[in-house]
Parts: structure tokens; C-alpha cells; sequence
């Protein structure tokens, strides 16, 4: 019969009577004994211990390896009495064995975050460690096996591999892995008892007188009582044995260090308690003074509550869960408004403004508008989770500052423009005056050059033939006298947005009549899109000059049609009236402009189209113009959404 050994014992007892047993001991016995400054101890050192007090037997331990004591204790001429093992509980032994000492059970250890073993179909396919010769080894030694198995000559070893990840599963028995575990906080118990086994002394079959003293020693143990007892102080429930000579060390070095805490504490509740005498006037003192303090600073704090109430703006702290801590209510409503915007139409979101501001601990600062009003927002960072938001109206900063910046250009550019329109006229004058001379020369010398060519069929005008030279020439000129005229009307543009404008000449003007023309001079730029238009049926006059109002609006439905794509552009044209208001609308739903453009969309010689030919002037004129009428031009623009522009007049007097 294969027998296993769980746990050999390190005994050494003093002699109490002339009859011995010998007890074979294997140097690996943990976890059930220890060694306390060389001394065996545990539970079956006592347990010897009593038995041999019991039977007046003398106790006698030899070391040996772990294949030596099995070929020892199935040997009836060694010198090896008795052993300690562990079986299977349904294996049947052939040697001599005491009464059961003690049950214990295997179980399946794996890394921490692994799998649960449920029963041993879970272990297909895994690599297991088997410690050779151990009562797990002798339950599986007639089974199929479907796991990869290794073997091992200690559960510690079993462990190791675990750890380096070279097996997957270690199958191991209680008491030895809960000895082990301490040590490799890394592994885990992953399933339930796999396999139970009973602890037994096992010796030969000669030895059946030996083992009829222990069994009746271990009887009397029990009746007694006193078997549980060893068997609670060792392998009580959920206790773990440790070193009893690094514990006693600890203890004690935690005693000394307690007994130096405890000296360093009376001196110093001594000197605290001095102290404590010594400052007791003082701290009635100082509370007293604290008194007064603290109306002083509730006082003061009353006063700084009624200045914050008292600010136009809008002061608000908050956390990041938008909870308002304080708050002097001024304008706050704005924040959580679906029209509050960002100057350049971004969307704002509170939110997303406090939690930017939060992580990267910086400030923000920003112009917003609210409907035709302007405001400046401040975000700053107070604490880890709080901020303070101050709400600041720019309305009329914002329009100074707009006029001002159009004010210098129109200032450097009237300087300029005068200048340059006369030089620039002058040569565009020559130019067109002497191509209009080429022109009627190309058409009196075309016959000519064709007869010519007839005489001398060789004959070539700049590299070319005759007749082609002659309308690449007709050409040329063409493209020159185009180009002429359009510098012309660049030059009139800028003659214009300079000139101060005459407001005796206004008559009263319908904006619908404004519309219907340029909507006819514009009709070869329209027909490719949708137009549709909504005339308001009252009649929205203002007054002004037609001819301008019908240049800025063709101007507009220039710009549309450009930004448009042909066949899907639709364009949509409004007047109406608001009380004492006349507006008109174009919108669009082409490319759109960021916000860089939008700024700069009416400044002069600013244009997306300069590839195109645009010159960068018809807004700037067109801004004049409706400045002159004493109205304003709106824009709203989102890029891939389209463009809104909005133009508002007084209404005409009756």
C-alpha cells in the first residue's frame, strides 16, 4: 500500500522509562510543528509527549528522508517504529494505524484574478502541481487524468511555479498551504475540498504491539478531554501558527518600546498639565478677546454682503456640481440661457466652462452676447471644486471700441484713397483709350494680314499664323479693356466708401421696391439656386438713396450666391416691420464663416475670394452705406450651416 506523509514531526523528549518507540521523522514537516530556539514543538510533540507519559514509553526521534521512511515503515527489520500520514478516507491500508488523529483536506490554490475551480472537470486543459507521494497522488493514481500534470517534491515548490506562472493550478492540503500563504500573498484559495483525508500513525505490522499503546493512550486522551484541548490550542478554527521565537521577539521589543512610551508619556501629561495651568488665564483672556473679534468680523462681513448685493454685475460662486454656494442674483439667469453665446456663436455650456476651468486651474475670460446686448465673462478657479463667475455687460465698451477701430481706417484709408484714385484713374484711362485703338486697328489690318498671307504662305506673326495671331491679339485686348474697367469700378468703390455721404439728397424708399430691382439685376447669379422671398405686405419705407440701398442689397445676394452650391443654395429673402423698425433679411444655407472671418468680413480689402477676383471692397461699402442711412447690418454665421444678415432702419416719417 502507497502511503503518504503529511506531517513529520520534530520531537525531541526526555527519557521516561525503559520501553521506546521510535518515531521516523521527514525534515519538511510544516505546517504542524515549529522550532523555538532549537526546541520541537507543536501538536504532535505534545501529543507524543503525552502518550509516551501515558504507556511509560520512552519517545525516540530519527530524521530520514522522505523515500526512506516509506521503505522503512513497510520493512519489518528497520529500525523505524512509527510514522505520521495522510490518506484518502476511502483508501483501505494494509499496515497497522492508530485511531483517526486528526482530518484535513486538499484543495485548488491559483494566482489572485484567476478562475474558481468548481470540481475537477475545471482543471481540463491546465497545467496542475501533484506533490509526488503526497495522499493527493495516491487518490488520482487510478483515475483518469484530463489536466497536465507536474510533479513536485514539496507544496512549496508547487507555489514557487505558480508565482513564475509555469503551472496554473496548485493542488495542495490545508494546513500546509495555510502555513505557506502568508508567504505568497499573491496566491489564493480558488475552490472548495477536492479530496478529504484522515491523519493517522501507520507503522509495520510487527509493530502491532506498540500501536495497541498508542491507540489506547489516544482513547484515554479523548475520553478525558485533554486531546481537545491540544487540538483547539493548535488547529483551533481560523487560527494561524507562527514563529514562536521571531513572535516572542516582537513581543517583547513592542514591550520595551511600550514601556518607553508610557515613561515618555507621563512626563510629558506632567509637563502638559503644567502647561495647561500656566495658559489658563491667558486662553480666558484671549476668548474674551475672540468675543469681540468676531462681532467685529460679522459686522464686517454684513457690510461686504450688502456691497456685493449692491453690484450691477453678476457675482456667483459655485462648485463643480454647479451648486450655487453664494450668489448676488444680478444677471445669473444669463448663464443657464439658451441665447447666451460666445461672440464668435459657439454654443456656451456652464458646465463644460466650470470643469475646463477646475482642471487646468486657469482663469477664463470671454465676450459673450445676449441677444443685441454684449457681456464680459470671468471664470475664476478659487478652490479645487469651486470657482467664481463674474458677469460683467459691455454693450456699449463693445460698440466704442467697433466704432473706434472703424473710425482709424476710415481715417488712414480717406487719406489714401484720394491719392490712389487719381493715380490709379489716370493710367486705367490710357489703358482703356489705347486698347480701343488696338481694337479698331486688329479689325482694319485683319484683311490685310489675309492677303498678305496669301503672297507669302510662310509669313508668321509672333511665332503664329496670321489669322490666329490676329485673334489672340482681338483677344488680349479684350482681356485688357476688361481688366481696365475693372479697376475702374475698384477705384469708384473706393472713391465711395471715403466719400462723406450727402443726407439732403434722401427721398423715401420702399425696401420691397429695393428688393424686386436687385432681385431683376441679379438674375443671372440666382437662376442656378431657390430664391423665395416673404415681402412684408405693409410697406416698410425708409429714408435713403435707392440706387446705394439696391447696390447693398445686390451686394448681399452676390455674397449668397457665391457661398451656395449650385442647385441645392437656397436663398431667402424678408422685410418686415417691428414697431417703428423696418428690417430686411438674406439668408443662406452655404459654407458659413468662422469666427476670424466674421470679424474682419467688413474691413477694407479683406476677401475670401481674392483667387476669384474679389476685391475685398463690398461689404466695407456696403457697411458704409447702411451706416449713412443710420441703420445696422447683423451677421450670424456657423461654418457648413450657412449665413443670416440682418438689416435694420428707422421707419419713414409720414
Amino acid at each position: 500500500m502507497r502511503l503518504i506523509l503529511l506531517c513529520l514531526i520534530c520531537i525531541t523528549l526526555p527519557v521516561l522509562a525503559q520501553d521506546s518507540i521510535v518515531f521516523g521523522v521527514h525534515s519538511n514537516t510544516a505546517p504542524l510543528e515549529w522550532r523555538n530556539n532549537g526546541v520541537d514543538q507543536g501538536f504532535n510533540v505534545e501529543l507524543m509527549n503525552r502518550i509516551g507519559q501515558l504507556t511509560s514509553t520512552r519517545i525516540i526521534v530519527r530524521r530520514k528522508s522522505f523515500q526512506q521512511l516509506l521503505n522503512d515503515v513497510q520493512n519489518p527489520n528497520s529500525d523505524i517504529d512509527v510514522i505520521a500520514v495522510v490518506s484518502p478516507i476511502n483508501m483501505d491500508r494494509q499496515l497497522a494505524q492508530s485511531d483517526p488523529i486528526y482530518a484535513t483536506h486538499a484543495k485548488a490554490y491559483t494566482l489572485q484574478g484567476k478562475a474558481l475551480i468548481n470540481n475537477w472537470a475545471d482543471l481540463a486543459g491546465k497545467r496542475v502541481a501533484i506533490k509526488k507521494g503526497a495522499f493527493v497522488d495516491v487518490f488520482l493514481s487510478d483515475k483518469l487524468q484530463k489536466f497536465d500534470r507536474v510533479d513536485v517534491d514539496l507544496y512549496e515548490t508547487g507555489f514557487q511555479l505558480l508565482i513564475k506562472n509555469q503551472v496554473d493550478v496548485v493542488i495542495a492540503e490545508s494546513f500546509v498551504a495555510r502555513r505557506l500563504q502568508p508567504l505568497y500573498p499573491s496566491v489564493r484559495s480558488s475552490s472548495d475540498p477536492l479530496i478529504y483525508g484522515a491523519f493517522n500513525f501507520v507503522a509495520n505490522a510487527t509493530k502491532a504491539k506498540q500501536m495497541k499503546q498508542i491507540n489506547d493512550a489516544l482513547r484515554q486522551l479523548k475520553l478525558s478531554g485533554e486531546y481537545d484541548l491540544l487540538v483547539n490550542k493548535w488547529f483551533g478554527t481560523g487560527r494561524e501558527k507562527v514563529d514562536l521565537t521571531f513572535t516572542e521577539k516582537r513581543l517583547f521589543a513592542l514591550a520595551i518600546v511600550v514601556a518607553i512610551i508610557s515613561a515618555a508619556g507621563l512626563v510629558y501629561t506632567g509637563f502638559i498639565s503644567a502647561s495647561l495651568r500656566r495658559h489658563a488665564k491667558a486662553l480666558n483672556a484671549q476668548l474674551m478677546q475672540r468675543k469681540l473679534i468676531e462681532a467685529e468680523i460679522s459686522e464686517l462681513s454684513q457690510q461686504f454682503q450688502s456691497v456685493l448685493d449692491g453690484i450691477p454685475n453678476g457675482v456667483t460662486i459655485v462648485n463643480q456640481d454647479l451648486q450655487h454656494l453664494w450668489s448676488n442674483d444680478n444677471n445669473i439667469h444669463l448663464l443657464d440661457s439658451d441665447g447666451f453665446y460666445y461672440i464668435d456663436n459657439d454654443a456656451f455650456v456652464l458646465r463644460t466652462a466650470v470643469l475646463n476651468v477646475l482642471s487646468s486651474q486657469k482663469s477664463l475670460i470671454a465676450d459673450m452676447r445676449y441677444q443685441q446686448q454684449f457681456w464680459q465673462l470671468q471664470i475664476h478657479p478659487i478652490a479645487q471644486d469651486q470657482v467664481v463667475i463674474l458677469l460683467e455687460e459691455s454693450t456699449e465698451q463693445h460698440r466704442l471700441r467697433q466704432a473706434n477701430e472703424e473710425a482709424s481706417r476710415l481715417a488712414s484709408l480717406g487719406e489714401l484713397s484720394a491719392g490712389i484714385a487719381h493715380e490709379i484713374n489716370n493710367p486705367t484711362g490710357l489703358i482703356v483709350h489705347a486698347v480701343s485703338l488696338f481694337s479698331a486697328a486688329m479689325k482694319d489690318l485683319a484683311p490685310a494680314a489675309s492677303h498678305y498671307q496669301k503672297q507669302n504662305p510662310f509669313w508668321l506673326v509672333a511665332g503664329l499664323q496670321p489669322d490666329i495671331a490676329i485673334k489672340e491679339l482681338q483677344y488680349s485686348c479684350g482681356a485688357i479693356e476688361d481688366g481696365a474697367k475693372r479697376i475702374s469700378r475698384i477705384v469708384n468703390d473706393l472713391k465711395r466708401y471715403a466719400m462723406p455721404h450727402i443726407a439732403d439728397e434722401y427721398t423715401q424708399v420702399c425696401l420691397n421696391d429695393v428688393v424686386q430691382v436687385a432681385l431683376r439685376l441679379t438674375a443671372n447669379q440666382t437662376k442656378f439656386h431657390q430664391v423665395i422671398t416673404h415681402l412684408s405686405e405693409q410697406q416698410p419705407c425708409i429714408t435713403g438713396d435707392a440706387q446705394q440701398l439696391q447696390q447693398v442689397v445686390i451686394n448681399l445676394i452676390q455674397n449668397a450666391c457665391n457661398a451656395c452650391t449650385e442647385q441645392q443654395g437656397i436663398i431667402e429673402i424678408e422685410t418686415s416691420i417691428d414697431g417703428a423698425t423696418a428690417m430686411l433679411s438674406i439668408i443662406d444655407n452655404g459654407c458659413g464663416m468662422n469666427s476670424a472671418t466674421l470679424k474682419r468680413i467688413t474691413e477694407p480689402f479683406f476677401t475670401t475670394r481674392r483667387h476669384e477676383g474679389g476685391s475685398g471692397l463690398g461689404l466695407s461699402v456696403c457697411s458704409k452705406i447702411i451706416k449713412e442711412h443710420q441703420g445696422e447690418m447683423q451677421m450670424l454665421s456657423s461654418v457648413g450651416k450657412g449665413t443670416r444678415i440682418r438689416l435694420t432702419f428707422a421707419l419713414a416719417k409720414e
